[in-house]
């Protein structure tokens, strides 16, 4: 993806997180089936907040599965190296907020939840396809 596409990209997640806010989560809170979380990093360059809307396609229990897909792009997006940086993140989830530890999935952890992933939606199947890179998966637990 260029940079126009990313400035699109940005511009849907601002546009997602103020319908979310302004509906007190009522509105866009889920797409095709999937949850949608607001994550909110720590810039790894800049230090400073930075906020993503992401479809989640696993929730279990109280971890919550990311996919770090970029849509099939040959790089990571920023959010996933941001939290590799600094895994202390927080995730929004029905307009609850919650403190979370975030770590990419070990290879074995992978092979067990990628199966799930693309039965959540076949589409990252077809985003794994696009990439020469390994689609990470992102594990989010809260933090105790």
């Amino acid at each position: 993806m260029g940079s126009l596409a990313d400035v699109g990209y940005r511009t849907m997640s601002h546009a997602h997180a103020a319908l979310l806010r302004l509906s007190r989560w009522r509105l866009g809170a889920t797409v095709i089936g999937m949850p949608i979380v607001e994550l909110r990093t720590i810039g790894r360059r800049s230090g400073r907040s930075r906020s993503v809307i992401l479809s989640t396609p696993l929730v279990d229990g109280e971890r919550i599965v990311l996919v770090a897909s970029r849509g099939g792009a040959d790089h990571h997006p920023s959010w996933y190296r941001n939290l590799v940086a600094n895994p202390m993140v927080e995730l929004t989830m029905h307009g609850a907020t919650r403190p979370m530890r975030a770590r990419t999935a070990d290879p074995v952890e992978r092979a067990e939840l990628w199966p799930r992933v693309v039965r959540a939606n076949g589409g990252y199947e077809g985003y794994q396809r696009r990439t020469a890179r390994q689609i990470p998966l992102v594990v989010c637990e809260p933090r105790h």
